[in-house]
């Protein structure tokens, strides 16, 4: 979906994805997937596996959701769709903590190929909604302690990218975290990339979903429809300005530029307010 952002990172990271196959005694097969800014890369192993590895350098391990995603995500109930887990390795070399995980091969492909966001209408039938209705349903009711999209974070972050303050109460359900059409395959429904699942707002992974969808407007449409009985409620309103706000903090920082004026109209819509320019750093 993404490229390596230098010629550094990306024969630091082959090595590291080469590492990972000697470690687990798998054989990988070209091309390889990179993910955003170098920071995992991902191929076939073999005919049922796929190797993904994540770098993580040391300044930042502390200040990242332990590498417990992937793993955690083994114990979700069977009803949510996703890559199963068969083996995990971690390593440590000049500076950076590399965790890679042998997961299920998914052969539908995933809806959106080259960015997170929708760019043409997919046609996905009523019971692809329906999955993944399921799915979210069943996931919202898992207990866990991870807190993906945090407090703290809404605190600082949405005067800065909204214009208003957070709520004092934030009504929260078990998430994915990262809701998006790349994260999404065709039929049958597969929820891929489990690292960030956790506690999120109510509404958060329907509002994700939507501002990814803004670039076509009657799947942005069909989305606010499907999750209209979280997305119409308060809770489900500061979930959805979480949402943005995420994309409006990555729009500042370069990303997104495409749909930065989209975020912010939309934000305006649900606050009343016109949010600050998102000046990129």
């Amino acid at each position: 979906m993404y490229s390596p952002p230098d010629d550094a990172t990306r024969t630091r990271m082959e090595a590291a994805h080469a590492e990972a196959g000697n470690r687990l005694s798998t054989a990988t097969t070209p091309p390889c997937a990179w993910g955003w800014n170098g920071r995992t890369i991902s191929s076939r192993a073999g005919t049922d596996h796929w190797l993904r590895v994540e770098a993580t350098s040391d300044d930042r391990v502390a200040t990242r959701l332990p590498h417990e995603g992937i793993t955690g995500a083994e114990n979700l109930p069977d009803a949510v769709p996703r890559p199963r887990l068969h083996a995990t390795v971690r390593w440590t070399k000049d500076g950076w903590t590399y965790d890679a995980d042998l997961i299920s091969y998914i052969p539908q492909p995933v809806i959106s190929q080259n960015t997170p966001e929708l760019l043409t209408d997919p046609g996905l039938t009523d019971g692809w909604w329906d999955e993944l209705h399921q799915a979210l349903e069943v996931l919202a009711g898992v207990a866990t302690e991870r807190e993906t999209v945090r407090t703290l974070w809404m605190r600082r972050s949405f005067p800065l990218f909204l214009g208003i303050d957070a709520p004092d109460h934030i009504e929260r359900v078990t998430g994915h975290g990262d809701l998006h059409w790349a994260n999404l395959t065709v039929a049958p429904l597969t929820v891929m990339d489990w690292e960030r699942w956790g506690s999120v707002p109510v509404g958060f992974d329907a509002g994700l979903l939507h501002a990814y969808s803004l670039r076509v407007p009657a799947v942005a449409a069909r989305v606010r429809d499907e999750f209209a009985d979280v997305l119409n409620t308060p809770a489900g309103r500061i979930g959805e300005l979480a949402a943005l706000c995420e994309l409006l903090q990555s729009a500042a920082c370069g990303e997104y530029t495409d749909i930065a004026e989209a975020l912010m109209s939309r934000a305006e819509v649900l606050t009343g307010r016109r949010p600050p320019v998102p000046h990129q750093r």
